[in-house]
């Protein structure tokens, strides 16, 4: 067992990020690592078949301090990865509305929910002190267009977002037992961006499209409004809440930046001096109209607030694409 002395006496901590390859877990793993903080990572994507994973994890594995562990969380061993952990960063799972319809709804259950009460029981086990869980906006699914608050009722309309409420409130139940040593914080992540943002997401397919010249791809009459979070704002509301009070509880974590998909095709052409030829297509199922973070609790619980305004974060994301063209190729 975790000897509880030494952890109250060591000047950095030692914390495990699981879904390290990804777009959040990677930056995340930098940051940490910034901080002084021991990272142990975990991704099941093996680098040398996932060029994406391959990209995100390559400074990484170049960087004292971070341990890679290329695992399964629903099959592995997750004891030995917690051993005097202060803390695990749980952003492991499947993203992704669209695909979570159909035959691959067992692959997101098991992910998102079984490897969930995996990690739960052994961070249990292993006396780990606080798990910060990745959850989402589309938990809260069709909306009146006014900002969502933590306590309102979620209505998850897609598969997907029946997985990500499953997993949030999964967590946050173990950590309401008297004999769990585990408390939990559930960030509600709201549309994040930037550098190394997944190919399907929106902003990257809007900026691909200006930068090769090739159709966009719009699902619907594009009035539909996200909370766009930059990720450097995304990073630093996920490590704010390992330090949360231990009752945080469930935290939107949005980025201020209400705009329609139509004005984010503005942005990009207006960014890359290019015109983005638009082909429409009929909206996918779960896509709710809008999403909107009320940001009260973010500030009062983690003294958090986002800085980067949309512009500002889209220029950045394609500066990294255009030092990377290669990723252009991908999308």
């Amino acid at each position: 067992m975790p000897d509880e002395t030494s952890r109250a006496t060591r000047n950095t901590r030692r914390v495990v990020v699981t879904g390290v390859a990804g777009f959040i877990g990677s930056h995340l793993a930098h940051a940490l690592l910034q901080n002084g903080d021991t990272v142990i990572g975990v991704d099941r994507r093996d680098p040398s078949e996932d060029p994406a994973a391959a990209e995100n994890l390559a400074a990484l594995l170049r960087t004292p301090g971070y341990l890679h562990t290329h695992a399964d969380l629903l099959t592995c061993a997750i004891d030995p990865l917690l051993l005097e952990a202060d803390a695990v960063f749980h952003l492991a799972g499947i993203p992704g509305v669209r695909s979570s319809w159909g035959a691959r709804f067992t692959e997101y259950v098991q992910s998102n929910i079984l490897a969930t009460q995996r990690i739960m029981d052994a961070a249990t086990r292993m006396r780990v002190s606080r798990l910060v869980v990745a959850s989402s906006s589309s938990v809260y699914g069709p909306t009146s267009g006014g900002p969502s608050i933590e306590s309102d009722h979620p209505r998850p309309a897609s598969p997907y977002a029946v997985t990500k409420l499953a997993e949030e409130q999964l967590c946050l139940a173990h950590a309401a037992r008297p004999d769990c040593p585990t408390s939990v914080t559930a960030l509600r992540y709201f549309t994040v961006y930037g550098p190394s943002q997944r190919p399907d997401m929106f902003i990257h397919r809007a900026l691909h499209a200006a930068l090769t010249g090739q159709p966009l791809c719009l699902y619907g009459d594009g009035h539909q409004r996200r909370d766009f979070t930059y990720i450097d704002d995304a990073v630093r509301a996920t490590i704010a809440a390992s330090h949360a009070p231990a009752d945080t509880g469930i935290v939107n974590v949005g980025g201020g930046s209400n705009a329609s998909l139509i004005e984010v095709i503005s942005i990009a052409q207006s960014l890359t001096g290019k015109e983005i030829q638009v082909r429409t297509e009929r909206a996918r199922n779960g896509d709710v109209l809008t999403t909107r973070a009320d940001p009260h609790r973010a500030h009062q619980a983690l003294g958090w607030q986002p800085t980067t305004d949309l512009p500002t974060g889209m220029r950045a994301q394609l500066e990294a694409l255009t030092r990377h063209p290669e990723l252009t190729s991908t999308a």
